[in-house]
Formats: structure tokens, sequence, C-alpha cells
């Protein structure tokens, strides 16, 4: 029996506006001076739809671990317009040596085609965040978030 073959996404426009919104989402709820490094995971697309996933390394007060705190997101283009709709949750804490090797596992255990995840260090500095949120095409960040 032959497997039918599965149709190759990657063309798929999903939703450009999802990660910088969801990057504006997270600097408004964790604050930039308590993130360490994000890493971000690439989307999976489909059509005008699209998930995704930012894990975070945020500062533990007084002490040399930290917090992963995980963001995905899921957005969608419709006739209404933009929808994306963002959940934090607090994975646990570890050294900091130790994300790198949980991020490798993370996309290991995805799959082929997954992609590896882009780490960047932000170390709380607001210029380095907002660096990144640079890279994104401004226009639409000017919409309001729903």
């Amino acid at each position: 029996m032959t497997r039918p073959k599965l149709k190759d996404h990657s063309a798929d426009p999903g939703v450009p506006e999802a990660l910088p919104r969801s990057l504006i989402r997270l600097r408004e709820r964790l604050g930039v001076d308590q993130v360490d490094r994000l890493w971000i995971f690439p989307p999976s697309r489909r059509g005008r739809r699209e998930q995704g996933l930012i894990a975070v390394s945020t500062y533990l007060e007084g002490e040399e671990r930290r917090v992963m705190v995980t963001v995905s997101y899921n957005a969608e283009h419709t006739g209404q317009g933009v929808s994306v709709d963002t959940s934090f949750t607090q994975e646990g804490e570890a050294p900091p040596e130790r994300f790198p090797g949980v991020m490798a596992g993370v996309v290991r255990r995805a799959g082929e085609g997954q992609g590896e995840a882009r780490e960047v260090e932000i170390c709380g500095s607001p210029e380095k965040f907002e660096e990144l949120l640079e890279e994104f095409d401004m226009d639409f960040l000017e919409a309001p978030l729903p």
C-alpha cells in the first residue's frame, strides 16, 4: 500500500503578524528586564493559519537558575481580520546551561522538517528586545491587537 503524499506547506503565507504580536505580549506580560534569552521555533503554517512557540529563559531573583516559560500562539486571518491567541506556561527551573540541550531535544521530538529554534540573547536589555522587533514589518504592528 502506498502512503499518500503530505501537502508541502512551506509556501503557505501563515500569519506574518503572529510572531511580532506574540513577542509584544511577552514583553507586556513578563517585562523585558526578566528575559535572559529566547528560542523562537519555526511556526507551523496551513494557509492563513499559524501555530508557533517561543521558549523564554527568565531570571530567577537572587539565583543563578532560570525559569523556563513557553509562549505558544495560534493565529488566523479571517474575514473579520487577524486573531492571535497566546498562552503562557511556566515549565520549570534549571541552570541556564541546561536550556540549549533542552531546546535541541524539543527539535528532535518535533521530527524532521520542523527546523532549529533561533536563539536570541536579550540579557534583560530593552534595546536588544527592540532590535528583535525591528526585524518585522512595522505595518503589521500598527493595527490594534484583538
